[in-house]
């Protein structure tokens, strides 16, 4: 049978998507494909973190399960957080959904398969103890020189707007051991570059070793030969501790690359939010570490219009915001989210005030990044290349070390040749918004 695979939703949810078809590959029957309008069988790994991430879900089960009817496709199965969370429901407002499968039961995929080809119906979402490991099998979708290492599943810090403790259970980590492991298999199949993923990365290791050991991990993944990058993404703050600071500092290969998501800086907000740590600590930490490291490129997550969020602490939110310069940042509108603290909380924001309110601070930040990104004008910058530029044909396209795939820009190259993983040094002719454009004057074959 022909199988294809959706993936909706974060980097966390793409890996529980890479393993699903790994899995599913080393089966004689089953053909992995990407054109779902051949498929016999269809998966869909939705996200259901917040109401237009469900929208989209939904939006592309019932948009899939046409193909029922003009396609192909036999059988229709949803996986991720919104399989998880509406299991029951699922099933039952959306005929064309033959077998669901929740975010704990991703090695039970053979399983729901066989079931649904015979003709059943099934839900499989009862448990939330699965954690891949080294030896669950995985194809990777990324490009082939970069990949997203999950060092840790669940979440333990019950943020008041966030669902995803529900949903994906206790923090669970792996071993340092297993993930070098992983990493080394990766690189040997010509990954350069890895990016380091969890709901929250600072809280590696405080179940298994008994503290928090992301740094110890950081400086072995450090050590594995062939590897040109490291990213470390999710980061909190209240966690980020000077031994981190430290490592990243001094590890050549750790991109300078610090995603930190702050959420706000008003005190009366975070506590609501139930965010651990005051704003003057937050903004304390955020000051150190680019004292400690000048050339750190900063990526955070902020949300607005969350309940009793008053005019004057979105004021100071914009003045946090334009005073300390974020590279990028990911501007949410609260969403209300049942089952969520948040929900019940009063003083809920308007629809009208949080669309004007997140238009606003979008704006500041856009006009913050393309004035960071007109420094770069006349300097030499190493580039990853990705490939052909998806601008032009005549052009290359690639990213810095300060550059994650698909989220923050890349650096367009007008002039010079080089392979896809390939790092060259790029000087920088002209910026936009986010991305960078330039020509090669150095690569590795040059050097």
């Amino acid at each position: 049978m022909k199988l294809a695979l959706v993936s909706l939703g974060c980097h966390k949810n793409l890996v529980d998507s890479e393993n699903l078809i790994g899995i599913l590959s080393k089966r004689k029957d089953v053909e992995i494909i990407s054109n779902i309008e051949e498929a016999d069988v269809a998966i869909v790994n939705t996200c259901g973190f917040i109401g237009d991430a469900k929208e989209e879900s939904i939006e592309t089960i019932i948009e899939v399960g046409e193909l029922k009817e003009t396609g192909n496709l036999k059988k229709l199965i949803v996986a991720g957080c919104l399989a998880q969370r509406y299991s029951e429901d699922l099933m039952e407002e959306l005929s064309e959904i033959d077998g669901i499968i929740g975010t704990g039961e991703i090695d039970k995929i053979e399983e729901v398969l066989d079931e649904v080809i015979d003709g059943k119906k099934i839900i499989k979402s009862e448990s939330l103890d699965f954690l891949a490991n080294s030896e669950t099998e995985r194809v990777i979708t990324t490009m082939p020189h970069t990949a997203y290492i999950k060092i840790a599943e669940g979440c333990d810090n019950r943020c008041a707007f966030c669902i995803i403790p529900y949903l994906r259970g206790k923090y669970r980590s792996r071993t340092i051991e297993d993930i070098i492991k992983e990493i080394e298999n990766l690189v040997s199949n010509g990954v350069r570059e890895v990016n380091i993923i969890a709901q929250d990365t600072t809280e590696y290791g405080i179940d298994i070793y008994g503290k928090r050991r992301l740094a110890d991990l950081l400086r072995e993944i450090a050590k594995v030969e062939e590897l040109e990058r490291i990213r470390v993404f999710y980061t909190y703050p209240s966690n980020f501790d000077d031994e981190l600071i430290k490592v990243i500092k001094e590890e050549d290969k750790i991109c300078k690359y610090i995603d930190i998501p702050i959420q706000h800086v008003s005190d009366k907000i975070l506590t609501s939010m139930r965010r651990r740590g005051t704003a003057k600590e937050m903004k304390e930490l955020l000051y150190k570490i680019r004292r400690e490291i000048p050339e750190a490129v900063f990526r955070t997550s902020l949300i607005v219009g969350f309940p009793g969020e008053t005019e004057e602490e979105f004021e100071e939110l914009k003045d946090f915001v334009e005073e300390f310069k974020f590279n990028y940042a990911g501007i949410f509108n609260f969403s209300r989210e049942e089952d969520t603290p948040a929900f019940d909380l009063e003083n809920q924001i308007d629809d009208d005030t949080r669309h004007k309110r997140w238009v606003e601070l979008t704006n500041i930040q856009s006009k913050i990044a393309e004035n960071i990104n007109r420094k770069y004008i006349g300097e030499v910058v190493e580039v990853i290349i990705d490939g052909v530029s998806e601008e032009s044909e005549y052009m290359l396209e690639g990213r810095t070390c300060g550059q994650a795939p698909e989220i923050d820009g890349k650096v367009l190259i007008n002039d010079g040749t080089g392979e896809r993983g390939e790092i060259v040094k790029v000087k920088i002719e002209q910026n936009f918004d986010y991305d960078l454009l330039g020509g090669i004057i150095e690569n590795e074959f040059t050097k």
